[in-house]
């Protein structure tokens, strides 16, 4: 099952690497796997087995992911856009309480982390802006492949960064539009290079993010949450009627009770009810072992 879930959160993912306005770190956020997924990655070697026990399923989701949403998500951005935007608006909404909870877990609150809270939404707010004024650029007939592979690595920002979106720097770059039509037909001159590059600077980056939050762990975090809360800003939608309005609301209410289920799951893991389930079942089975013995 959990690798099942884990498929599931790598589709996701894997959206966020194509749709405007997402973010692939964002969304590893939401999920609740930021921190494990760049142990991971970092630490491979020190447990081979567990970590592409982990990793398998999520690189699975984000391969079907990056296929399926270059053209379906797009779709039910255009056919629905107010529902699906909203839905993730409520997710993202939903998860910034745990992921407070969670880093004052593990550090005394200070008032001073709030300023970098407001720092990284203040700069995830210049990036919505500047994302609603670009112009994407489709015209370029030649790439060369070392400027694809650098193309790549400054991705990877908006890859593993939360909030930050990859789709603005492509923008910025001037190959957005072709990134998306060779996703969208499998175009390997242009995917390959590109893969080297994100793969190398996401190697990269998450060393930096990894020493941050080892090193200064309060304040990256609440620098991430401030991302994430500032990426709300490009979901919003626009110029909505009353009922519109209402639909708005009705499913970012959706989105926030389905981000909750994780944390369900895991109360519920943990209360005595389900320990006693557990003591039973061995209780249940320890006699039949014996008896068959």
């Amino acid at each position: 099952m959990t690798g099942f879930l884990n498929i599931i959160k790598g589709i996701f993912i894997g959206a966020g690497a194509i749709v405007p306005g997402l973010s692939s770190g964002v969304l590893c956020v939401i999920f609740g796997i930021y921190e494990k997924l760049l142990d991971a990655v970092l630490n491979f070697f020190k447990d081979i087995k567990q970590n592409i026990k982990f990793l398998f399923p999520i690189a699975l989701g984000v391969g079907i992911g990056v296929l399926l949403f270059s053209n379906g998500l797009n779709y039910a951005l255009y056919a629905f856009p107010i529902q699906t935007k909203s839905i993730f608006i409520g997710l993202i909404l939903g998860t910034i309480p745990s992921l407070i909870k969670e880093v004052n877990e593990k550090e005394p609150f200070r008032p001073q982390n709030v300023v970098y809270l407001l720092i990284a939404l203040a700069i995830g707010i210049v990036t919505v802006i500047l994302e609603n004024q670009m112009t994407i650029i489709s015209n370029v007939e030649e790439i060369n492949s070392f400027y694809l592979i650098l193309c790549g690595v400054i991705m990877s920002l908006g890859i593993i960064v939360p909030g930050v979106s990859s789709t603005i720097i492509l923008m910025l770059l001037g190959v957005y539009s072709i990134y998306l039509q060779s996703v969208a037909n499998l175009y390997l001159p242009v995917l390959i290079p590109m893969g080297i590059g994100l793969a190398l600077g996401s190697i990269v980056v998450m060393k930096v993010t990894k020493i941050l939050l080892e090193k200064q762990y309060a304040k990256t975090f609440y620098s991430i949450i401030g991302f994430t809360i500032g990426s709300i800003l490009v979901l919003v939608p626009q110029g909505m009627t009353t009922l519109e309005m209402v639909l708005s609301i009705l499913c970012i209410l959706l989105g926030i009770y389905i981000s909750r289920i994780p944390n369900v799951i895991k109360e519920f893991k943990s209360s005595k009810g389900f320990k006693a389930v557990k003591v039973f079942k061995k209780m249940h089975s320890h006699p039949k072992t014996q008896k068959e013995k």
